[in-house]
Parts: structure tokens; sequence; C-alpha cells
């Protein structure tokens, strides 16, 4: 199965090096000149992933076209992003796995129920769980979710994917997969908050917990399961995103917290804290839906600047105590 990764940021690049694993012949598309020049030239993308050597059965390219002679495609453009490339792709009636993480902020839509949108005849799945890009390039081990409705589909992929350092556990439950990751990037600014405030580790494992919670009522609300959210993709990658500055939304947070705003934060970024765009949809559908996320609408107040870290703190702990139980 020869495969095609749509995106050539870190983390498209970083799936590039594992499916190339053992000289498999893999096509990255990446949207940048550059990034092409220098993974076929000098078999590394010093743009996004730079020190890190890639297998040289990474060729890159810029033509979409390319991508129809492969089996099926890893889609890892920005979650904003993902039904303008596929619109853009032709044959895209192949195997889709989704690998980015968020909401679509215009249509409030999980981003595979966008792909079967914009690719009706293809099988659509998610690839989610802690995963930060430059420790998967170079081989550290981590543990993923691949979620697809046909598991005879997820079988194949695994087979294709998986290795000794990438672990592959199959599941069916593509919305549970993919809500636990949108959500994790929203919380995992609130805990950068909590971190950039000088707030200890104490508040951000409160907040961990508290914002799993939400997690899970929302996930529950649109169709997930629980033993999904419980899972790599739920609390597995919740944790990772929650406590280190190399997860893009936790970095973003520490800058709100110490009192930067949010358009000065995002301005200096070349790649993309998703979470910025998915919380006002997540705050908006889980008015909707009636889900009490608390900690979601406070990230999104900061965002929008109708209220300081510090008005957001009060926000919080003065909200009236309630049962633990979700």
């Amino acid at each position: 199965m020869k495969l095609g990764i749509i995106g050539g940021g870190a983390w498209g690049t970083a799936l590039a090096q594992v499916a190339a694993a053992g000289g498999r012949e893999t096509l990255l598309w990446a949207l940048e000149p550059e990034v092409v020049e220098a993974v076929n030239s000098s078999h590394e993308n010093p743009l996004f992933l730079a020190g890190i050597p890639l297998d040289p059965a990474i060729r890159a390219t810029s033509d979409l076209g390319e991508l129809e002679g492969c089996d099926a495609w890893l889609v890892v453009t920005p979650a904003q992003h993902m039904r303008a490339v596929l619109k853009a792709a032709p044959g895209c009636d192949r195997p889709l796995i989704l690998c980015a993480k968020g909401i679509e902020e215009g249509s409030g839509e999980l981003l595979h129920h966008v792909a079967r949108e914009c690719c009706p005849k293809a099988q659509v799945g998610v690839l989610s769980g802690p995963t930060f890009a430059h420790e998967v390039a170079q081989g550290l081990p981590t543990a993923v979710t691949l979620a697809a409705e046909d598991g005879e589909l997820a079988a194949r992929l695994r087979e294709r994917l998986a290795r000794p350092t990438f672990r592959i556990y199959i599941s069916d439950d593509v919305a549970g997969a993919e809500i636990g990751g949108a959500v994790k990037n929203v919380l995992a600014i609130a805990c950068g908050v909590v971190e950039g405030k000088g707030l200890g580790q104490n508040a951000r494992a409160a907040l961990i917990g508290r914002g799993f919670a939400e997690m899970t009522r929302f996930g529950l609300a649109f169709g997930a399961r629980r033993e999904t959210l419980t899972g790599l993709s739920g609390l597995g990658d919740l944790v990772l995103t929650c406590s280190s500055t190399s997860s893009r939304n936790y970095s973003l947070g520490v800058g709100l917290g110490q009192g930067r705003p949010a358009v000065e934060l995002m301005a200096d970024r070349r790649t993309v804290a998703e979470g910025a765009f998915t919380a006002p949809v997540l705050a908006r559908l889980a008015g909707e839906k009636g889900v009490d996320m608390p900690i979601v609408e406070t990230v999104e107040g900061l965002l929008s600047g109708r209220f300081t870290a510090d008005q957001a703190l009060e926000q919080l702990l003065s909200r009236p105590p309630r049962p633990e139980a979700v």
C-alpha cells in the first residue's frame, strides 16, 4: 500500500517518516516549495522539523495530482484548510485518514463529516493520540488510536503503519477519537495560562482533571464513547499537550498567562495552534447542546479579548461548588 501524506508541516513530515520506514515509498505533498526542495534534495524539512534526517524513501511534491498514484491518504493539513485542500485534490475516492485535530470553524462540523462531504465515495478514518512530531520522527515510542468504521480498512492501515515504536490501537469510534483531539487543544491553552501565571502544579493537575470532565460531557453529547475518551486519543493526548511547551497550544496559553495579547501571539507563529480556532466553535456547540464547559468558555473569552487572564482566573475560581461526578 503506497501512502500519500497531505501536509508538509511537522506532523505530516513525521508521519511520512513513519510510513517510509524500511524504504517503503511515500509521497509527501507540501504547500511550501522550499519544503519540497529540501525534502527531495537533502532529506530534511528545515522549515518545520529542523535537525531530523528524513528517510530517502520520502519524495515530496507540490502537485496534488500526484496523489492519485497513492492507495490511501493521510490528511494532515490544518483543520481550517482541510475542506479547501480536499476539494482541490483530484481522485479523493480512496481511504482518507484524518490526522489533524480540530473542528471546522465556519460550519461547526467535525472533520470526518467535512471529509465525507468533500469526498463522498471515500472511506474515512481518524488517527489521533499523544504524538509530538519531533519525537515520532526520531523514532521515540508512542501509541495512537486509529479509528475507522470499516475494521478491515483499519487492520490494513495498522499493518502498513505500525512499528515497534509506533503502536496502533484500533477503534470504530471515529467521533470519539476526533473529539478528544479537538477538545484537548483548547484545554492545553488553559493549562498554559496556569503556567504563565505561575499558579503551580496543583492548579494544572486540577485543571486537567476538570477539563477531562468537560471533554467527556461534550463527547458523550456528540456520540463519542466514554472508553474512547479515556484512551490514547482523549486522556492520553490531553496529558501530553497540557504538560509541555512543545505543545503549540500550551505555549500560546503561557503567553496569554504572561499578559501578552492573543493577536500578537498568533501573529508570531508559523505553525498553527488549532485550539485558538476550535475554542469559539466548541463553546458555541456546547451552548447549543446545553453542555457545561466553563474552562472552554473561559479560554474563548480570553482569546477574544473579552477579559484578561486575571479576570479569567477569577471567573473560574468564583464558580459555585458542585458534585465532582461528570
